[in-house]
C-alpha cells in the first residue's frame, strides 16, 4: 500500500461542521522549519539550526505522500517558516491546506519575539504579513495564537475573523489555546471550523475532545510526539544544542529538563506503553500518531519534522492507521487513566 492509498485507509479529517473543508488525516507542523529565534531575554524559542533547502525537500515529500495539512505560525522563526513554507508550496499551492496563526509581534531582522498584540486592528496588518511571506491570497484556516486572551477580546477577535471570510481572505479560522471555555468562545461564530490544542498519547485532552465532539469542530494536535519524547530519539543530544527550546525548556515544557535532557516520570511512561505503540511494525512516533487517530474521528495530529526522512517516518503512519480498541484500554490501564 502506497501512503496516498493509506490516507484514505486511515480516513481523511473534515475542518468544520458537515461540508467543512477535507484534510488528510495527518498534518505536519511547521514550528521547527523556522529555524532559529528567541524571545526578548535571548532564550531560544526554535528547535535549532535548520537546512532550507531540506525543509524545501521535506515538505515537498510529505505532499507526493498524501499530506495536505501544512500549521505554521507568523511568529516560528519570526516569519521565516511561512516564508520556507511558501517556497517549498510554489505550484502547488491549491493542493494543500493552508493553516497559520497570529497574535505575537516579532523583530525579523533580529529573529526575536517583541510582544503580543491582542488588539482587533491588529488582525488585518497580520494576515497581510503572512500572506506575503507565504506567497498566497487567501488563508485557508486562521488561527489565534494567544492562548489566554480574555473572552471578550476573543470575542471580538472572532468577529474579524468572520469579515476576513466574508472578504475571501481567509476560509475558516480558529483558536489555538488548551482551554474549553476558551476554545468555546470561538465556536460560536458560524465559520470557526477547530481548536489547536495539546495532545498525545502521554497526557490526554478529554474535555477539549469532548467539546469539539460537540461543536463539531476538528481537533488539531499541537505536541502529538511530546516535542520529540514520542521519537524513541532521547540519546542523540541534539535537544542539548544550542538554540533548541527543549535545552533551555520555559515552565510549560513539562517534558525536559536543563540541557533538553527528558524527565525521569516522563520516561517511564513512554516506556510503559512502548510495547504497545510499536506493535505491527510501528516505530514509536507511528504508534502515538496511530493513538491520536484511536481516540477521536476528530483528531489532526501535526507533528513538527526538519528532514526528509522525518517527513517520510510520520507520513508511514498513515499506513498503519489507528490503534486497536483493546490496545486503547491497555494503554489507559498502564497510564492508570480512566477507562470507558
Amino acid at each position: 500500500m502506497d501512503a496516498t492509498d493509506a490516507v484514505r485507509t486511515t480516513g481523511a479529517r473534515t475542518l468544520g461542521r458537515a461540508g467543512g473543508i477535507e484534510v488528510s488525516a495527518l498534518g505536519f507542523g511547521c514550528w521547527a522549519i523556522g529555524g532559529e529565534w528567541q524571545d526578548g531575554e535571548g532564550n531560544p524559542l526554535g528547535w535549532g539550526a535548520v537546512d532550507d533547502d531540506e525543509s524545501v525537500a521535506a515538505v515537498r515529500r510529505a505532499l507526493d505522500l498524501g499530506v495536505t495539512f501544512f500549521d505554521t505560525a507568523d511568529t516560528y522563526g519570526a516569519g521565516h517558516s511561512e516564508r520556507v513554507l511558501g517556497r517549498a508550496l510554489a505550484g502547488r499551492r491549491d493542493e494543500v491546506v493552508l493553516a497559520t496563526k497570529w497574535g505575537n509581534r516579532f523583530d525579523a531582522a533580529t529573529r526575536t519575539l517583541t510582544g503580543s498584540d491582542a488588539d482587533p486592528g491588529y488582525v488585518r496588518r497580520a494576515l497581510t504579513g503572512s500572506l506575503t511571506r507565504l506567497g498566497t491570497d487567501r488563508v485557508d484556516l486562521y488561527q489565534l495564537h494567544l492562548s489566554d486572551a480574555p473572552l471578550d477580546v476573543a470575542a471580538e477577535l472572532r468577529d474579524v475573523c468572520e469579515e476576513l471570510v466574508a472578504e475571501g481572505l481567509i476560509r475558516v479560522y480558529a483558536w489555538s489555546t488548551d482551554d474549553p471555555e476558551r476554545a468555546a468562545v470561538f465556536a460560536e461564530g458560524p465559520h470557526c471550523a477547530a481548536v489547536q490544542h495539546a495532545c498525545n498519547v502521554l497526557e490526554d485532552a478529554p474535555a477539549m475532545l469532548a467539546l469539539c465532539e460537540e461543536r463539531g469542530l476538528a481537533s488539531i494536535n499541537r505536541s502529538p510526539l511530546a516535542m520529540g519524547l514520542l521519537t524513541g530519539k532521547h540519546g542523540s543530544g541534539s535537544r542539548g544544542a544550542a538554540g533548541d527550546i527543549r535545552a533551555m525548556p520555559p515552565s510549560w515544557l513539562r517534558w525536559f529538563g536543563a540541557g533538553g535532557v527528558p524527565e525521569p516520570q516522563w520516561l517511564e511512561r513512554v516506556d510503559a506503553v512502548r510495547d504497545i505503540l510499536t506493535s505491527g511494525g510501528r516505530t514509536l512516533a507511528q504508534g502515538a500518531l496511530g493513538w491520536l487517530w484511536a481516540r477521536s474521528a476528530r483528531t489532526v495530529p501535526i507533528p513538527g519534522f526538519r528532514t526528509v526522512a522525518q517527513a517520510e517516518e510520520n507520513a508511514g503512519a498513515l499506513e498503519h492507521g489507528p490503534l486497536r480498541p483493546e490496545q486503547m484500554d491497555e494503554i489507559d490501564r498502564l497510564l492508570s487513566r480512566p477507562q470507558d
